[in-house]
């Protein structure tokens, strides 16, 4: 049984998505968490982690760490995202397994889903299609994760679960602009033309939709898994609902402030055309998303403005 003593690893811990998790399961009255940067843990390294797994003997681990990029990155480094995060999830769901850790929550992506595929997203879907080239690699990492994680529940009875997120934002994000996500990009190209007085230039159309999960909304479905024993092995995890990457700019333009003209390069590349989530999975064992787009993008953009010093350091 899950206490709020129960010593809890959380892979990638100062990521996004891991410190969201922390804070909220701190929120929550958990006193026992376990966490290690990557200079203390290198997770790549199979020893390394079995070691770690034989001293700390957690009790659960919630897998948030995996080498993250937007479209240039995935394009750029196929074999980094392939390889490194394959070592990483292999090494932690292993080691998991091997030490006789009973709980473990595997987070992936929406990318794991083929590139043309009904909408809204169901899990079903999974592995019936071929992926978005741009971000094939990471995918495939992360389908063996999904999988490595069912063929442990299946043949050991094991609640190794897997939540799927849809595009997630917030706290701590990657605000680079040769590395990050759409909305964070948006949101620092939109603050520095404010500042400048100049034009915004976005890629593609505009037309594309794409649906986000404000992060510390994902973190509350972590923390449900965790205090739930799910009966499937793969939940999608989202808002259900979905905007043009146009409405999310004017949307961000909004909250910035930013006065000048959109410019769309429509030379560029668009992506997947469309990506919903179909979270009915989840909103069936009682979780549900908390935190509307513009909510939640003005709580980023706040947070951004008071560490904005420190975002400008941020690189791969």
């Amino acid at each position: 049984m899950i206490s709020k003593t129960s010593k809890i690893y959380i892979a990638g811990h100062r990521g996004m998505v891991g410190s969201a998790v922390w804070r909220t399961l701190e929120q929550k009255g958990y006193t026992n968490l376990l966490g290690k940067t990557s200079a203390e843990l290198d997770l790549r390294n199979q020893q390394a982690v079995i070691h770690f797994y034989a001293t700390e003997k957690p009790d659960i681990v919630i897998d948030a760490a995996a080498k993250v990029g937007g479209i240039l990155a995935n394009n750029d480094y196929p074999y980094q995202f392939l390889m490194q995060n394959m070592q990483i999830q292999n090494n932690l769901i292993d080691g998991a397994f091997q030490s006789g850790i009973e709980k473990f929550i595997f987070l992936g992506s929406s990318c794991i889903y083929p590139k043309i595929a009904p909408q809204p997203l169901k899990e079903e879907y999974l592995l019936t299609d071929s992926l978005e080239p741009t971000n094939e690699w990471y995918a495939i990492a992360k389908i063996t994760g999904v999988k490595t994680c069912q063929a442990i529940r299946k043949q050991f009875n094991k609640d190794y679960v897997s939540l799927m997120p849809t595009n997630l934002y917030g706290y701590f994000d990657n605000f680079d602009l040769e590395t990050s996500h759409v909305l964070p990009a948006m949101l620092r190209k939109f603050h520095e033309a404010k500042l400048n007085n100049t034009h915004v230039k976005l890629w593609g159309s505009g037309t594309p939709m794409r649906e986000f999960l404000f992060v510390d909304d994902m973190a509350e479905a972590v923390v449900f898994a965790l205090e739930n024993e799910l009966p499937e092995y793969l939940y999608n995890v989202g808002s259900g609902k979905d905007i043009t990457i146009k409405e999310l700019a004017e949307t961000i333009q909004q909250v910035t402030g930013h006065k000048g003209e959109i410019i769309w390069d429509t030379k560029k590349p668009d992506g997947t055309p469309r990506k919903l989530m179909d979270v009915s999975k989840m909103k069936a064992m009682g979780w549900e998303y908390n935190t509307e787009l513009k909510e939640g993008i003005e709580k980023t953009y706040s947070w951004f403005l008071k560490n904005i010093e420190n975002i400008k350091e941020v690189k791969m």
